[in-house]
């Protein structure tokens, strides 16, 4: 399976080593560095080698071992609290266009990810509506 990589990616550049990074595993499909603006130390990111900016366009066999590599590297950093974070598009946070994945040490309440979380009070008919919508 080749990896689709393209030219003005500062992802797919790191991938093909144009870049400098921190590397910690690289697996056929995925590839693990460190964030060079972390927010917390050990903070790393795993990519899949398959440029595409959201998720749903990533093809499944480039994502397989995303999860895993960041599980390894959760449990290589030894710390009991920690943040998975994927965001797409840019009103989500995203700030470059290619999927990945944070892996976010919260050692403490002034480090790592510190989000909001303002919940709203779901309608349990538009729910099951919703539910009944979706093609899955």
């Amino acid at each position: 399976m080749a990896a689709k990589l393209v030219a003005d990616c500062i992802f797919c550049r790191i991938i093909k080593g144009e870049i400098p990074s921190v590397k910690l595993l690289e697996t056929a499909t995925t590839f693990a560095f460190l964030d060079i603006g972390p927010l917390s130390e050990g903070h790393a990111l795993v990519i899949p080698k398959y440029h595409a900016e959201k998720l749903h366009q990533v093809p499944d066999e480039f994502l397989t071992e995303t999860m895993p590599v960041a599980k390894k590297i959760a449990a290589a950093l030894g710390v009991d609290n920690y943040n998975i974070l994927q965001n797409n598009g840019k009103l989500a946070h995203q700030e470059v266009p290619h999927v990945h994945f944070h892996i976010i040490p919260k050692p403490n309440e002034q480090e790592g990810l510190t989000i909001g979380w303002p919940t709203k009070q779901a309608d349990p008919a538009k729910l099951r509506e919703l539910a009944s919508t979706l093609k899955l």
